[in-house]
């Protein structure tokens, strides 16, 4: 059901002159649509789409600690090269916070201070990849945060 009316969103745009990206998140249950595999397959059946990844959320998904390591998620970022080509990877769309989850995935999104997150490997693998776009703070406590983010990301950028 999501893919048609995803193609119905994008010709409605497209008909309207708007050549908005439209990005289907990554989703933080395992119950929902919104796997990495959902969202690349919707970019790569659609132009004009692309994901939005949400780092905490494919943490969350899975309920076990998972999807918190380098290694984890440069396999991760390499799966959107292999499917969507290098230039994804050039104009990547990152939603990040902390995140509480349970066994079902996402309870709710926490300060990065209070999560077990490890966003420092997450920059690592990034920068690692060659990755450029930008990076959207959903922390309860954004502003500072970001800034975490902002320092975190120019050291590691820097080395």
């Amino acid at each position: 059901m999501a893919l048609p009316r995803l193609r119905a969103c994008l010709k409605e745009l497209r008909d309207a002159g708007n050549p908005a990206v439209l990005r289907p998140e990554t989703m933080g249950k395992s119950a929902m649509l919104g796997s990495l595999d959902d969202t690349l397959m919707m970019a790569a059946e659609m132009e004009g789409v692309l994901p939005c990844l949400d780092f905490a959320h494919l943490h969350a998904r899975p309920g076990d600690g998972s999807a918190n390591s380098y290694d984890e998620w440069l396999a991760m970022l390499k799966l959107v090269r292999k499917r969507l080509g290098a230039g994804a990877l050039k104009q990547i769309h990152i939603h990040l916070s902390g995140i509480e989850y349970g066994p079902k995935g996402e309870k709710h999104h926490l300060p990065l201070a209070e999560a077990d997150l490890k966003y420092r490997d997450l920059f690592r693998a990034l920068h690692d990849s060659g990755c450029a776009g930008r990076i959207l703070c959903e922390s309860p406590k954004m502003e500072d945060d970001a800034l975490v983010m902002r320092k975190a990301w120019t050291k590691i950028a820097k080395a």
